[in-house]
């Protein structure tokens, strides 16, 4: 299919086969889509968790309002946020650029200094509201990947993010849910793959503007 049937096809999936799980490849596949999202200066202030243990999904559906795509699906995603960025953050990226670019750190040094100025002026909540956003980003391109792969998603915002994280452990590891992507297969009887899509004419949403 092209991208546009692609997406023409995709829907958000309320029905999962459960006895369908997606293989090692598009498992490998989808984290690698992840990895490259754009994020702002190139930070990756965010991460994927990939949960496939069923017991422990099992655990999150009544988090989740019930929706039990959490669990019938093959995987769920959950992307997090770091709890807070610190200008161990920055030097890290820096230095992987420099590793992977051989890039002179005399080149670097004041991308680096006012990337660390700016981090450490921001407030926490600053902070992670900056990286939500790199969150939404990269939910955006995981659905479009899913969706040229025929790997059927359904974008999650209704959840309990605390009680979440107190189940996976998160603040051991220093993150914060922030969004789900169940992925998986659509179920057979799933009446709302039929259904057509809804949208607004293009005329109504984009504006082809000149001065």
């Amino acid at each position: 299919m092209n991208l546009i049937e692609s997406l023409q096809w995709r829907y958000a999936t309320k029905k999962f086969d459960n006895n369908k799980t997606l293989s090692k490849n598009k498992l490998e596949l989808i984290k690698e889509a992840f990895n490259l999202t754009a994020t702002s200066y190139g930070l990756q202030t965010i991460k994927l968790l990939v949960v496939e243990d069923k017991a422990i999904r099992e655990q999150l559906v009544e988090h989740s309002y019930g929706q039990h795509q959490v669990v019938d699906a093959s995987h769920l995603l959950v992307i997090c946020i770091q709890d807070d960025i610190e200008t161990e953050d920055v030097d890290s990226h820096f230095d992987n650029v420099k590793s992977v670019r051989s890039t002179p750190e005399h080149i670097l040094k004041p991308f680096r200094e006012n990337l660390k100025d700016m981090v450490a002026n921001m407030s926490l909540e600053e902070q992670q509201e900056w990286s939500i956003k790199q969150a939404y980003i990269a939910l955006g391109n995981l659905m479009t990947v899913c969706a040229i792969e025929r790997i059927d998603s359904c974008p999650m915002e209704g959840f309990l993010p605390t009680e979440f994280d107190k189940v996976l452990n998160l603040k051991k590891l220093g993150l914060k849910s922030v969004l789900l992507l169940p992925v998986g297969y659509r179920a057979e009887d799933d009446m709302f793959a039929s259904f057509k899509k809804v949208r607004k004419s293009i005329a109504d949403t984009v504006i082809d503007f000149s001065v």
